[in-house]
């Protein structure tokens, strides 16, 4: 099971805060909500120390964000974390802004959003990507392995090496729960054609495997890229955020000689069009429109501390199209990736990871 932290369960009768009064019953301008009566006006965000233009969860979270400022009226801001130490003030000043929804964003997070949540009973809290255990903290967490299972499927369909790797910016539950699916996947094709695809950076057995120790430094991402391409490597899943630009300049400079499978958003879509030529797919979170429901539910005033769990089934999470390599999945492998996508829906495939949610 996912890391999940405990607090005290609290005394109080949990009461949105923030900007207390209603909007008005017309209201101009983006969000507007008609004649709907709203308990919420005023949300913010916090995000990790990636930064929030990480062509990541902290940007998909971010754009969740906006959509609710449009949809549904409540004012959207957002605290800019770019250090660790940044963390925890940054949540304990969300607090102070007097807004009665704060989302934090990353793991890192977590025990900063279990005090506040403590000191704060009339605050919701949401976090993305860790579970904290609390009345006023509802998590957003995604079972990646579903869909990480699906791309290291097609990346051992593609492999003309029989090699390929993947790394993490840390190796922590939310990182190692992409890496454990990307495992299986590579598992299951060579089990289903014979093969032998090896994969580099990541032992399963051992839940131990190749970090660069951050999510910032894309120098880090390209120097081990660098080296999984060395050793014959030519697809590689980064999980570091921002850090993962470090394998497609990688493999640019090596004249393509590796594709690259993005995370939590679609790469083809979000990187510099440069790169679109090497990258196969992306593991996707469907975090914005988690996020734009955890925001609806505060601004109608229900409180919940149930958990969002994406997964296949629910939209939560999915691998995006092949776009400009599509012609590298043969049909055979494609009719076999939705036939393994509808088993692990209807439950007759387990994706097993020690961080699953």
């Amino acid at each position: 099971m996912a890391r999940s932290l405990a607090i005290p369960a609290l005394a109080a009768l949990l009461l949105l805060a923030g900007c207390a009064a209603p909007p008005p019953a017309e209201t101009e301008g983006p969000g507007a909500s008609g004649d709907a009566e709203q308990s919420l006006e005023c949300a913010q965000m916090v995000t990790n120390s990636g930064g929030l233009n990480d062509r990541s969860f902290n940007e998909t979270s971010w754009a969740g964000m906006e959509r609710a400022e449009a949809e549904l009226g409540v004012e959207a801001n957002v605290l800019v974390s770019t250090t660790e130490s940044d963390l925890a003030p940054n949540v304990q000043a969300a607090v102070e802004t007097g807004c009665g929804f704060v989302l934090t964003v990353g793991f890192e997070l977590a025990a900063a959003t279990a005090e506040q949540a403590e000191t704060n009973p009339d605050v919701q809290f949401a976090i993305v990507d860790e579970i904290v255990e609390a009345p006023n903290v509802r998590s957003i967490v995604f079972d990646t392995a579903q869909a990480a299972f699906l791309a290291g499927y097609a990346a051992a369909s593609v492999s003309e090496t029989g090699t390929v790797a993947t790394f993490g910016g840390g190796n922590q539950p939310p990182v190692t729960l992409f890496m454990d699916g990307f495992a299986a996947g590579i598992d299951a094709y060579n089990e289903a054609k014979g093969t032998q695809v090896q994969l580099l950076g990541w032992d399963p057995e051992a839940q131990d495997g190749t970090f660069t120790g951050d999510f910032e430094n894309v120098a880090n991402g390209r120097s081990l890229s660098e080296a999984f391409i060395a050793q014959g490597a030519d697809v590689i899943l980064p999980v570091a955020g921002q850090v993962g630009e470090g394998a497609l300049t990688a493999s640019i400079d090596a004249g393509g000689a590796a594709l690259v499978i993005w995370v939590d958003n679609d790469g083809f879509e979000t990187l510099p069009e440069e790169y679109r030529g090497i990258l196969l797919t992306s593991i996707m979170k469907n975090t914005e429109d988690a996020v734009v429901t955890a925001v609806g539910d505060a601004a109608d005033g229900t409180i919940s501390d149930e958990p969002i769990i994406g997964t296949l089934e629910n939209g939560g999470v999915d691998i995006a199209p092949f776009h400009d390599l599509d012609a590298r999945v043969s049909d055979e492998t494609k009719a076999e990736l939705e036939a393994l996508r509808e088993q692990i829906i209807a439950g007759e495939i387990v994706v097993e990871s020690p961080s699953s949610p």
